[in-house]
């Protein structure tokens, strides 16, 4: 089956563009928009919709190949190899839904993106405890992970309990 990828770069996240390429690919697997068998965007295509440099398209597919998680076949493309989704993150799950929830009731409370993303990152980080101590934090993830651990921080040195104003 063809599933169409549409990569969106953003260069001013301090996330190197390879990474975010890599990131999006594997959130697609998660999210089971990319199964295995399903060709990725060729390097041409890529750098058309992208306008970067198709090295870098290369290097991370290299990388997803590396992984394990896609093959380049040559003459044909390269091909997502393994899945990384699970039943409860699939577009339409349950959980899904309740989270989409959520988030509306968190916008209309008044959360903006970077609330939302510091109160997410400080709750992940108490039931899962932290990528240090886990060993599962994504290249690429530091920007998140270092401002939502400020805020926490921020919010306890001034007596107050993370996500509370």
């Amino acid at each position: 089956m063809v599933r169409v990828v549409e990569f969106r770069i953003d260069r001013r996240s301090g996330v190197a563009t390879y990474l975010q390429i890599v990131q999006q690919v594997k959130q697609a697997l998660r999210l089971g928009l990319l199964t295995p068998g399903d060709k990725l965007p060729t390097a041409k295509e890529v750098v058309a919709a992208t306008a970067i440099n198709p090295n870098t398209v290369l290097k991370a597919y290299r990388e997803l190949d590396r992984e394990g998680l896609v093959e380049a076949r040559p003459g044909l493309g390269t091909f997502v190899r393994r899945s990384l989704a699970r039943p409860g993150a699939a577009a339409g799950s349950p959980l899904r839904v309740e989270l989409g929830a959520w988030m509306e009731r968190a916008r209309a409370a008044g959360l903006d993106r970077e609330d939302v993303a510091a109160l997410v990152a400080s709750v992940l980080e108490e039931s899962y405890g932290s990528p240090e101590q886990t060993g599962d934090r994504p290249a690429g993830d530091r920007p998140l992970h270092d401002t939502a651990h400020a805020t926490h921080d921020a919010t306890h040195e001034a007596g107050h309990p993370a996500g509370a104003r």
